[in-house]
């Protein structure tokens, strides 16, 4: 469910009108709905309300301050995976002590930020990761909190570049070498071992592969607490799917995830961590967009678009699917035709549909992509030279930019001549 529906035939984003905004800050731009993101937010928090937890939001799903700020408010802690992203945490207001540090290549930097501003854990990926950060927390006196990543080998069943899971894949230590490593990380004296971490993947819309994968950490934790090590908290990672494309089967809800967590590891007395981040996101935002031109080729008739693929790179990158609306709602009975949606980047691959049934649309009429607010704002770049398109949050009536387009001024003004030119 999300908050973004049609009023006497205009698509608004909870109470305002999406062309209301684009009036305001030109196109394409991102909206998020604060509304939605509440709502998945504490979806979540019932489906572990009978457990210990703490529902980690992964940043990297959608990262600006506004965002992070209203889910920290909501009692969320965050899932980081760099210091750019601890630091715009701490700046949204969420304390070290909720947020969790993941990824595979910390550097020495960003462990000695995270240990000065406060950390609630290091998901430690590799042994040369767990020595380097001992030798970071023994030099500032302190011992760093840390959770080992195990690698459960498990199918999670996604797009090849989103699973995390595998034994092929770089993410964690073998699972059938898990005692070997807890036992140096024990003898280690700048690290304090505190649970296990697990993450297998991303849109996943199966529960089997989360069940796998959670067994396997319950019959962890009970040989690495007979070992003598103090598991309390197990990170379970996130990867619940969305609903991409509405015509097909939804995939399970958070309440459904709920249970498989307290039927694999409910009964261990371990705190619970999770870090949804596509879930709670990806149906709060919408990416608009005009069209430029409806241009005619030789089979086929292509909407030309003022968004592009730097501005949402899912389709150019995975092949990924997301509804594409008209702003202004279809009168009844109006036929659909085929249309390839493009944008204007200088490459075959700038192309967000192929034949997509659509509406009769224009030149200068407005389109909304779906399901945008997860992996769209945060993978743009300024591909040929075009502007970061701004971000907007709704709050009931009220909108706010909460990303500024820059102007070309500023983008060029970033680079810099050496003194020879």
């Amino acid at each position: 469910m999300d908050h973004f529906l049609y009023r006497d035939g205009i698509l608004h984003a909870e109470d305002v009108a999406i062309p209301e905004i684009a009036a305001a800050v030109g196109t394409p731009f991102y909206v998020y709905s604060t509304a939605t993101l509440t709502r998945h937010f504490r979806l979540f928090q019932e489906a572990l309300d009978e457990l210990p937890h703490l529902v980690c939001f992964a940043m990297k799903s959608c990262g600006n301050v506004a965002v992070i700020r209203t889910l920290g408010q909501l009692g969320a802690g965050i899932d980081v995976v760099s210091v750019g992203e601890y630091l715009k945490a701490k700046a949204a207001g969420v304390q070290g002590d909720r947020i969790v540090f993941s990824g595979v290549g910390k550097t020495r930097h960003e462990m000695r930020v995270a240990l000065e501003g406060g950390i609630r854990q290091f998901n430690v990926e590799s042994e040369p990761e767990m020595r380097a950060l001992n030798a970071v927390a023994l030099s500032l006196g302190l011992r760093a909190p840390i959770a080992i990543r195990v690698n459960p080998d498990v199918d999670a069943k996604t797009h090849e570049k989103i699973a995390t899971g595998k034994k092929e894949n770089k993410f964690g230590i073998p699972i059938s070498r898990a005692r070997e490593v807890y036992a140096e990380a024990a003898a280690l004296p700048g690290l304090e071992v505190v649970g296990i971490d697990v993450h297998i993947g991303s849109q996943l819309t199966d529960l089997a592969p989360f069940e796998e994968a959670y067994t396997k950490v319950a019959e962890l934790t009970r040989t690495l607490r007979a070992d003598g090590h103090d598991i309390r908290r197990l990170d379970l990672g996130g990867g619940l799917g969305i609903p991409y494309e509405r015509s097909n089967v939804a995939p399970p809800l958070p309440l459904d995830y709920g249970a498989v967590i307290k039927r694999t590891v409910g009964d261990l007395g371990c705190e619970v961590e999770i870090e949804p981040g596509r879930l709670i996101s990806g149906n709060a935002g919408l990416m608009v967009s005009q069209v430029i031109y409806v241009k005619s080729g030789e089979e086929r008739e292509f909407l030309i678009l003022d968004a592009a693929m730097n501005d949402l790179v899912r389709p150019s990158m995975y092949g990924a699917h997301h509804d594409i609306v008209p702003v202004i709602e279809p009168q009844p009975g109006v036929e659909p035709r085929p249309y390839d949606i493009v944008g204007p980047v200088c490459e075959t691959g700038d192309t967000f549909a192929k034949q997509r049934p659509l509406p009769p649309v224009g030149e200068g009429d407005l389109v909304a992509f779906r399901s945008a607010g997860a992996y769209g704002a945060v993978m743009a770049s300024e591909y040929n030279a075009r502007p970061l398109i701004p971000e907007v949050l709704v709050n009931g009536d009220q909108f706010a930019v909460i990303r500024a387009r820059p102007s070309y001024d500023e983008m060029i003004n970033r680079d810099t001549l050496p003194p020879w030119l």
